[in-house]
């Protein structure tokens, strides 16, 4: 009996693309979800409309680390996992191998450490006053809320957290995504406990703050096992072998964060902007159903992020037929899954209205959620094609990128002041979900035609990679990375 239900949960895992990488990812998101709701739950027993609004409005503002970031992130996995491939990753944190691609190797790390401690700095230093003046000029007469101490610890503890960024995703580029999504999952457990207490103990705008601080604690833990191997890289003399920032990484780079800048303005405008227009109760309102539909997309994403580093390597070996096939296996198997928690969270939507109005009046209706969920299934969509076609080391969504977000923000802030949260809605439904999937789709069919044809050049021999797309970190001990260099 216990090998027939081991064969057949090991045929579901095959058929659903369940590796130890998407496990850890998608179980990470799913208490990120779980600890949404309770946090919803709490927040609207623990704090009143208005500090509902500043909550929603100070989380859009620390989301602006996307535009700071500059799609950093991506870039450094891609560059790792180019590279990693030729390298040989002992337990004691050894690099051997092409001594080419241990020089590349070590100055991707090296520039990427550089640069994200620089925009941590940055980060603090732009957002403080930023917010001050913000929030000064909202506060309303006769109505109190504490926001200062929470802003300026949120913005701390955040960049803080900035710094994690560029090690894990140098992580994921050198083989170890199931050893990140670990981390990432005990990351949740931790959230998920810290947010609660905060607005249990009535410390509910503090929850951001405390939120990041217990994840740079787990991240700390996380990197101390492996900082043989890190800074052994940070140390390595790259000399004339190393990457250029200039010719290499920042060509990728700019057109990336441009898309990323863009990603965050037809999203983390909504709430500020309404905020503005219509006041903090409106703005929570909006708030905390966007929240709640990004969750969503955020979860399946585990099916496609944690292919980003096969794609890579695949690209690197001229396998583009495997490249082609895990992609749309791993599309059709996410898609399936996202409709399927997409009509759940809207039947769930429906019962709220019915079972607990308290709560239902702290959120949009369930036609507004419609919208937002379309919209949702769209932009995932958009979003898997251009993890595709970034692993190449190009961005090619730069100009669609900017279309959809000029013509999503401009349309925004017309309907916002006349029509609030329905103007919103309605809005990103027509532009980001409707042309930007259009748009989108286009670009995915002309730039993989384009890439395919052309012939694929790789150094060196490199021999077949075992199971790929079935869990990438096999070979990685949980301590130190691990791969053999061919």
């Amino acid at each position: 009996m216990r090998t027939f239900l081991a064969t057949r949960t090991a045929r579901f895992r095959r058929w659903a693309g369940v590796d130890g990488a998407v496990g850890y990812t998608a179980f990470a998101r799913v208490c990120s979800i779980v600890s949404s709701v309770g946090t919803v739950l709490l927040l609207v027993r623990f704090l009143s409309p208005t500090e509902q609004g500043y909550y929603y409005t100070l989380l859009s503002f620390v989301l602006f680390q996307t535009v700071l970031e500059l799609g950093f992130s991506f870039v450094i996995q891609q560059h790792a996992a180019h590279e990693s491939i030729l390298c040989t990753f002992s337990a004691d944190g050894r690099v051997e191998g092409d001594p080419v691609a241990h020089s590349r190797l070590a100055s991707v790390l090296q520039l990427a450490v550089r640069w994200y401690v620089r925009a941590a700095i940055a980060i603090a230093l732009l957002l403080l006053p930023a917010g001050f003046v913000f929030f000064s000029r909202k506060e309303q007469v006769g109505v109190h809320v504490a926001w200062q101490g929470p802003w300026i610890a949120v913005v701390l503890a955040y960049a803080g957290t900035f710094l994690l960024i560029p090690l894990y995703s140098f992580l994921e580029g050198c083989n170890q995504v199931r050893q990140v999504a670990q981390a990432r999952f005990v990351q949740a457990l931790v959230v998920l406990a810290v947010s609660w207490t905060a607005m249990v103990s009535r410390h509910g705008l503090y929850a951001p703050a405390l939120v990041n601080l217990g994840t740079v604690a787990v991240g700390i833990v996380f990197l101390s096992k492996r900082r043989r191997f890190l800074l052994g890289l940070f140390r390595y003399p790259a000399r004339e072998h190393a990457v250029s920032w200039r010719d290499e990484i920042w060509p990728f780079q700019w057109r990336l964060a441009i898309s990323w800048f863009c990603s965050y303005f037809t999203t983390q405008i909504f709430t500020p902007v309404l905020f503005l227009a219509r006041g903090p109760v409106e703005a929570g309102r909006m708030g905390m159903s966007i929240n709640v539909v990004a969750y969503l997309p955020i979860v399946v994403l585990s099916w496609m992020t944690t292919k980003a580093t096969p794609f890579g390597q695949l690209i690197s070996q001229g396998r583009l037929q495997e490249l082609d096939h895990l992609f749309f296996r791993t599309l059709r198997q996410s898609l399936l899954l996202l409709i399927l928690l997409t009509a759940g969270c809207l039947a769930a939507v429906i019962e709220i209205q019915h079972l607990f109005r308290g709560i239902a009046a702290r959120m949009e209706p369930p036609v507004i959620f419609v919208f937002l969920l379309v919209t949702a299934i769209s932009t995932f969509t958009v979003q898997s094609m251009a993890i595709y076609l970034r692993s190449f080391k190009k961005e090619p969504y730069l100009l669609q990128s900017l279309l959809i977000s000029s013509l999503t923000a401009a349309s925004v802030m017309l309907a916002a002041p006349r029509w609030g949260s329905w103007g919103i809605a309605v809005s990103y439904l027509i532009f980001t979900g409707g042309l930007g999937f259009a748009t989108g789709a286009v670009i995915f069919r002309s730039t993989r035609r384009t890439r395919l044809e052309q012939p694929t050049s790789f150094p060196g021999p490199v021999a077949q990679m075992e199971s790929i797309g079935e869990d990438t970190s096999a070979t990685m001990p949980p301590s130190e990375p691990e791969v053999e260099c061919k």
